[in-house]
């Protein structure tokens, strides 16, 4: 049967229209592998991919630069990303950028985004192998949230413990929130604490002006302070102010002994101490001598005077005169 005119129009539509197609999606996919731009390669060594696949995105301060070219084990605790970018962008990332690994968006696809670095780098070459920053994975954010949620829970639970125990009054806290005479006297403590601290602040700056009011350069107290000489001078004499003081309090000592002795004897100084009698007696006595005395005195001073003496005592003035001039 002979295709109708209709028919072979729509064939050639058709045909158009995949062909079309095809070549549109053969420059997006090219577009998207970098297949229709000069690239180079460079790579960077992570301890986990959080899931990173060949063909994922590669991000320069959130703009798309290239893509993943391979992933593949060095070791155990080493995986090596190795990126296709665009040649164009050599002139714009350094040496010391920072690849880390992320996510589009909330549930998207994972991507390599690749961080600037902050010194004056020289420019990457192909074949550099860059700096990695391992985020933490959502997995492990998660066990991280879990383990913070139980033990809040658990603080959760002995904070109520401890708040049931102070509304019965247990311990020290529940004490001083119920009873009210401790809390009282808690009240007084305190306001005493704080007059004590104003009294001491006022007597700090008592101190304070004294000693602003010492002459450091001139007075006792600075040479004190200053001079060592001086110094080591006044610890002498405090030393042997202090063996005197107990050389004196030795003799008082000796000296107490010796008067209860006195007291205690039968001799002459008991009576004087002790017997009143004797005491007056003693005393008439000297009044006796010093009467006797003063008459002797007048008696020699009456013999100067007569004429059967005065030659006498003349020539015992004459003789002291001459003793005196020789």
């Amino acid at each position: 049967m002979k295709k109708t005119h209709n028919q072979k129009l729509k064939l050639g539509v058709f045909v158009v229209i995949g062909l079309i197609l095809f070549v549109v999606a053969v420059y997006l996919i090219g577009n998207r592998q970098n297949m229709f731009v000069k690239t180079f390669n460079i790579s960077a060594n992570f301890n986990n991919v959080n899931g990173l696949m060949q063909g994922n995105n590669v991000r320069y301060s959130g703009i798309n630069i290239g893509t993943v070219k391979t992933i593949s084990m060095i070791n155990d605790s080493t995986i090596n990303v190795d990126m296709v970018i665009e040649e164009k962008m050599v002139q714009h990332i350094k040496k010391d950028a920072i690849a880390t690994i992320g996510t589009d968006g909330l549930v998207g696809n994972m991507i390599v985004n690749i961080i600037p670095g902050k010194g004056d780098s020289e420019m990457i070459a192909p074949g550099d192998v860059i700096q990695s920053y391992t985020k933490i994975g959502t997995d492990e954010m998660l066990n991280t949230l879990n383990v913070t949620n139980e033990n809040a829970a658990l603080l959760t639970a002995k904070l109520l413990n401890i708040a049931d125990a102070m509304a019965d009054s247990k311990g020290t806290f529940g004490m001083l929130i119920n009873d009210t005479v401790v809390s009282s006297n808690l009240k007084q403590t305190v306001n005493q604490l704080r007059i004590m601290s104003i009294e001491a602040n006022k007597s700090m700056k008592s101190l304070n002006t004294i000693i602003n009011t010492i002459n450091f350069q001139e007075s006792v107290a600075g040479v004190l302070l200053n001079d060592s000489i001086e110094a080591q001078k006044i610890r002498v004499l405090l030393t042997n102010l202090e063996a005197t003081t107990a050389g004196v309090n030795s003799v008082i000592s000796n000296l107490n002994e010796t008067i209860e002795d006195y007291k205690n004897s039968k001799g002459a100084v008991n009576y004087l101490f002790n017997d009143e009698e004797f005491v007056k007696n003693l005393e008439q006595s000297l009044i006796n001598i010093n009467e006797g005395t003063n008459k002797f005195n007048q008696n020699m001073e009456a013999l100067k005077h007569s004429f059967l003496t005065r030659r006498y005592f003349r020539k015992l003035e004459k003789q002291q005169k001459k003793k005196a001039k020789s």
